[in-house]
């Protein structure tokens, strides 16, 4: 039996992603909905060769939906999960609102697969945030082999984790470069075209920003409480897909050859690993791609048992539509939820 879903913020680059994804996987649906905000009542979204119009958020009847996939900003969510929630679909939430809850599993499927049956505490399921996605299915099977115990990650993240205005902001200011025009700067506190910008989210009393700090927090309630991370994360002139450079000490001893081993066998990393021009990976080829592509592995011989790695993934995908999706996939393959009668 098939599924009904309702995708909220279906108008947007995650929520647009999702609906592809869901097509592209071949998910079990009976009926797909689209829902966003009243003044995007009837803009129309794509799903695989079908044309959707999107339905009004707050006007819509949940009853017989089974799954939610939101992406609809925090304040959305914190105001409609736990009603959807209560009408008996399982919410699959993209945002950050319900990740620090001890009652709502935070969930990457090829990492702790296993802690989503704490789900129907709230029938809300939390996706992480889309720089810790692709960290921590890199760092998971390192971790089961030679036990991390500090991790120092600098990110290199694409506008498009910021939305569909800051790829346009980028988009303009880069046009304005080439002709000499004035340059306007909206979603963004410095120019990005051209340059880097070493500030995602607020800022928080102890200098980090709150991107920071989530990487921080996520990785331990998904990995290892004990495991110490610190991040600087870098807002880079990218339409898609953030690159990680990660330095990791471990426990136990660990070879290069024997990281790129296990990661090669790692359900969701793609090993591009060859040392010479070109042997690497980079955010344009992960663009549009499932996979954590994991790239100049080395010692780090500042520390005992330390390993460099760069990691590349597609934002849009796997930190966010294709991780829900698959958190969905989880909860039906394990029989987790069964889909609802429809009426006839």
């Amino acid at each position: 039996m098939g599924f009904k879903v309702a995708v909220v913020g279906a108008t947007g680059n995650v929520g647009r992603e999702m609906l592809a994804i869901l097509d592209e996987r071949k998910f079990p649906t009976t009926d797909v909905v689209a829902l966003a905000s009243r003044k995007s009542m009837g803009v129309e979204v794509s799903f695989g060769d079908k044309t959707l119009k999107c339905k009004a958020l707050d006007q819509y009847d949940f009853s017989d939906v089974d799954i939610c996939l939101m992406s609809a900003g925090g304040s959305v969510s914190k105001e409609w999960s736990p009603k959807i929630a209560a009408a008996g679909a399982v919410v699959i939430d993209n945002s950050s609102a319900w990740r620090y809850d001890s009652d709502v599993p935070l969930i990457v499927p090829e990492v702790n697969a296993d802690a989503i049956v704490g789900f129907s505490k709230r029938n809300i399921i939390s996706n992480p945030n889309c720089s810790t996605a692709q960290l921590v299915v890199a760092l998971k099977p390192l971790h089961d082999a030679a036990k991390i115990k500090r991790v120092v990650v600098s990110t290199y993240q694409s506008v498009s984790g910021a939305g569909k205005d800051a790829m346009d902001e980028l988009f303009s200011q880069t046009k304005a470069v080439y002709t000499a025009s004035d340059i306007e700067t909206k979603k963004f506190p410095k120019r990005i075209a051209f340059n880097l910008i070493p500030h995602i989210d607020v800022f928080m009393e102890d200098g980090y920003t709150k991107e920071e700090w989530k990487m921080m927090a996520e990785t331990k309630k998904i990995l290892d409480p004990s495991i110490k991370l610190t991040a600087t994360c870098v807002r880079v002139p990218v339409f898609i897909s953030h690159s990680e450079a990660v330095n990791i000490e471990f426990e136990n001893p660990i070879t290069p050859d024997e990281a790129r081993e296990i990661l090669s066998r790692a359900p969701g990393c793609l090993v591009i690993d060859k040392r010479e021009p070109g042997g690497y990976a980079t955010p344009y080829e992960a663009a549009g791609e499932d996979a954590t592509y994991i790239s100049r592995i080395r010692e780090d011989a500042t520390v005992e048992n330390g390993l460099v790695l760069w990691c590349v993934s597609d934002n849009l995908r796997k930190g966010a539509a294709l991780n829900a999706v698959q958190i969905a996939e989880v909860l039906i393959n394990r029989k987790l939820i069964v889909a609802k009668k429809k009426a006839a």
